[in-house]
């Protein structure tokens, strides 16, 4: 019987020693005690974030509170600007990204990134747009036409140009270069895509699109979103996260978790007054 017990024993460790190991990797991307600083001015304070694999977050806030900044860290685009210093660990995968043996560029393929304003090379044909990453990365594809199609469908624009491949990208309309942005990522098959207020420019209907993009690639990566759209972070996102700053101090996170729980009933009364449009 004691036999039995201990194997019983046994065996339920191994089952719990597994199902927190589970847990653990569900979080593949994790920033720990951040603080961003640009020469002597203090902009961000020890933020810490969990990004669930298949999930989309928001970072919602004012603006000047370091949501940008924040972001650009996640994939150490922050490191490109000159003077800004950064303390504090940021992992994928269990692996510290700003180690000394980690290549940065190596960082951004994995984390790829959607800025403000579309940026596409406007010269460049659309499918050349789309396989640009590749190309400067020195990577290859077994088929770059059935690549092409695929980040284009899933970037919820192939049928707006599978005619024109050839045009220059800067013959799109804002949403739709927008929308080439995000397929130029995806032909790098990145693990998390960081989009910072993506359709801040755009119009209504091109906004929808790419909110239907995005939820649709949270079904294989993670996104990280910054918006300024109260109702674009309830329509698309998973968790939320509620930045702020004081005047002359950095910015810091109030309140993180569940995006509904967030806006229905937030734990902290600043949260609620700036879901509820009473300042910011």
């Amino acid at each position: 019987m004691t036999t039995t017990i201990e194997g019983s024993m046994e065996m339920t460790t191994q089952v719990e020693t597994k199902r927190l190991r589970t847990l653990d990797e569900q979080y593949h991307l994790e920033a720990r005690d951040i603080n961003v600083w640009f020469k002597e001015r203090h902009v961000l304070s020890d933020v810490s974030l969990k990004f669930p694999t298949n999930s989309v977050t928001a970072l919602i806030g004012p603006s000047g509170c370091g949501k940008s900044s924040f972001i650009r860290t996640l994939n150490r685009m922050h490191e490109l600007i000159p003077g800004a210093g950064l303390a504090g660990e940021i992992y994928l995968d269990g692996k510290n990204i700003y180690d000394a043996d980690i290549d940065p560029v190596s960082v951004r393929l994995k984390i790829g990134m959607v800025f403000q304003k579309p940026n596409p090379f406007p010269t460049m044909t659309i499918k050349g747009n789309v396989l640009a990453g590749l190309r400067l990365s020195n990577r290859r594809t077994r088929d770059e036409n059935e690549l092409v199609e695929k980040c284009l469908t899933r970037a919820s624009i192939w049928n707006e140009v599978k005619d024109r491949l050839d045009a220059p990208a800067g013959s799109l309309s804002g949403g739709q270069q927008q929308r080439l942005c995000i397929a130029r990522s995806l032909a790098l098959a990145p693990d998390v895509l960081l989009m910072d207020e993506p359709c801040s420019a755009l119009d209504p209907g091109s906004t929808r699109r790419i909110e239907e993009t995005i939820r649709e690639l949270s079904s294989d990566m993670t996104v990280v979103i910054v918006t300024h759209n109260m109702q674009q972070a309830q329509r698309v996102s998973d968790q939320t996260a509620f930045f702020l700053a004081e005047e002359n101090q950095p910015g810091y996170v109030v309140e993180f978790g569940n995006t509904e729980a967030l806006f229905s009933s937030p734990n902290d009364p600043r949260t609620e007054d700036y879901v509820n449009g009473r300042f910011g």
